[in-house]
């Protein structure tokens, strides 16, 4: 039986709830945010993992302002859909922003199918939805809300 642990980091942004099942991050929400923490448990299990540690050092790095390289292993759950849309993000470098229209021509789908996908994203950070925006750049549709959405684009010099 698969292992469950989480932990609550403190971020610029506030409180963040990371989850580890055995080996593998396969959540991390803002608390408080749209779709936090589909499917596990009302009070998941607390505790110390390696995998957990190690996306805590990531998150730290990247609020600093240094660019880590993602190489935790990630196990999102999701429909065979949203783990496409999901790996699609995990594309947009550092930086970079890609619209919502982007994504669905390259996936084809429509941008509707691709922004239900894109805000119940289960790794914010992780897979960088934040770098997904509407046409001309407009900043909509984040899960952990625009403040933060500005916050991090800010950091990664997309916006002044």
């Amino acid at each position: 039986m698969p292992i469950l642990l989480t932990q609550t980091i403190a971020t610029p942004l506030g409180a963040m709830l990371l989850a580890a099942e055995d080996a593998a991050l396969i959540g991390a929400w803002f608390v408080g945010q749209r779709h936090f923490a589909p499917g596990l448990p009302a009070s998941p299990p607390i505790g110390e993992a390696p995998i957990l540690a190690a996306a805590k050092a990531w998150v730290e790095a990247y609020f600093a302002g240094r660019r880590p390289v993602c190489a935790l292993p990630l196990a999102p759950r999701g429909t065979p859909f949203q783990q496409r849309v999901w790996a699609a993000l995990r594309a947009i470098p550092y930086g970079a922003t890609r619209t919502y229209g982007d994504l669905a021509r390259a996936l084809a789908s429509s941008p509707r199918a691709m922004g239900g996908a894109v805000g119940r994203n289960p790794l914010s950070l992780f897979i960088p939805c934040h770098r997904v925006v509407g046409a001309h750049g407009a900043l909509t549709g984040y899960a952990g809300g625009l403040d933060r959405k500005t916050a991090l684009l800010r950091l990664e010099g997309c916006l002044a």
